[in-house]
């Protein structure tokens, strides 16, 4: 199997990788980025179909183009990976699309990197795989009847994946609040269980948001206050990793007004069905899982985990692995990391480290900077 050897190699090509990818650009430096997708954008392609940001456009764009929208409109999910695809070809950066990454080891100071039959040496490896990596489902979704259909919401695209009957939505975040006013704007008696995590008190987009979340939630509050380097950052940080954010389009008088049944948690099931944790059996056609993601790094060696499975690293940046960082995870260094308008300066700030690390040197045949600016 032949071997390409480059300066680094980033896994994963959204928008964490491709913000990487532009600074390290910039700064000349030699790489190559490597996403799983056939195209790139898919990531946000292969989502449920009414989706919109939960940002306005002035703030969905990455460093050195600004998205080609309206600033105060919220882009699509397909408008999203449009935006993510022709951002790589305008900075022209190195994407090898539908290369999955299969195994990350130690190879003299660098990294081997393997994956789509191939292999690359590098002295540095950014991984930018994101938080949503694994779909999570408890143990006793196996023992649903299997008449009830049943998803996690990663696999939900429209209402026709609805079986005739009720449909019951496990996990009140974002995702399973929408989810579930789908469910019942089609027709379906709907039960939405788990714990409300709050909501913001306003339209996200009307006046108050343009006054309020703007300049308040977004460019202070999750930009600069809630980070790992202030004491009410470290403070909120658990929580926000154990719960979610608050509802951010969605309010609790929508659910009531769409005729949803809120409930607490579902515990286990009784003759294949559904059982809450007051005792009520649901006799559901539809089970949809919101139950959130988990990240798996088994496939790096040795790989740099504390305990509780979350990489160790500071802002990013491994420090007993030379080489290795990770980028675009929930609070990598503020509540804005994982998000589109906070991972430019977590990008920018793995890119410097880089660019100063002794083991590398400048690469000359990429001195300048790259066209399309």
């Amino acid at each position: 199997m032949d071997t390409e050897r480059t300066e680094t190699v980033i896994i994963g090509g959204s928008q964490a990788g491709l913000a990487v990818g532009y600074h390290l650009a910039q700064r000349g430096r030699d790489m190559v980025i490597l996403e799983g997708s056939e195209r790139i954008g898919d990531a946000w392609r292969n989502r449920w179909d009414s989706l919109h940001l939960f940002t306005p456009a002035r703030h969905d764009s990455l460093p050195g183009w600004a998205f080609p929208a309206k600033g105060w409109s919220f882009p699509s999910k397909d408008e999203m990976g449009d935006y993510l695809e022709a951002y790589a070809t305008k900075f022209r950066l190195p994407v090898r699309t539908g290369v999955r990454v299969d195994r990350v080891s130690r190879r003299g100071d660098g990294y081997l990197v393997e994956g789509g039959g191939r292999r690359w040496e590098a002295a540095n490896v950014v991984v930018a795989t994101g938080p949503y990596q694994t779909p999570k489902v408890p143990g006793f979704a196996a023992a649903l009847h299997p008449d009830i259909r049943q998803f996690h919401s990663s696999a939900y695209r429209r209402p026709s994946q609805f079986a005739d009957g009720s449909v019951l939505v496990i996990g009140a975040g974002n995702s399973g609040v929408e989810i579930a006013l789908e469910a019942a704007r089609t027709g379906h008696r709907t039960t939405l269980a788990g714990r409300h995590p709050g909501n913001i008190p306003f339209d996200i987009e009307g006046t108050a948001s343009r006054l309020f979340m703007e300049r308040f939630v977004l460019r202070f509050l999750f930009h600069r206050v809630f980070t790992l380097h202030t004491p009410i950052g470290r403070r909120v940080e658990p929580k926000f990793r154990a719960h979610g954010g608050a509802l951010i389009r969605v309010k609790p008088k929508q659910l009531d007004a769409a005729g949803i049944q809120r409930t607490g948690r579902v515990t286990g099931t009784q003759d294949g069905r559904p059982v809450l944790e007051d005792g009520r059996v649901l006799d559901v056609g539809t089970v949809a899982w919101a139950t959130g993601f988990g990240r798996d790094f088994s496939w790096i060696d040795t790989g740099p985990l504390r305990p509780d499975g979350e990489p160790s690293h500071e802002r990013g940046v491994v420090e007993d692995r030379p080489g290795m960082y990770f980028v675009g995870l929930h609070f990598l260094h503020a509540m804005s990391s994982s998000m589109v308008h906070g991972v430019s300066r977590d990008a920018e700030h793995i890119a410097r480290h880089i660019a100063e690390d002794p083991r590398t040197t400048r690469s000359p045949q990429l001195a300048a900077s790259p066209a399309g600016t």
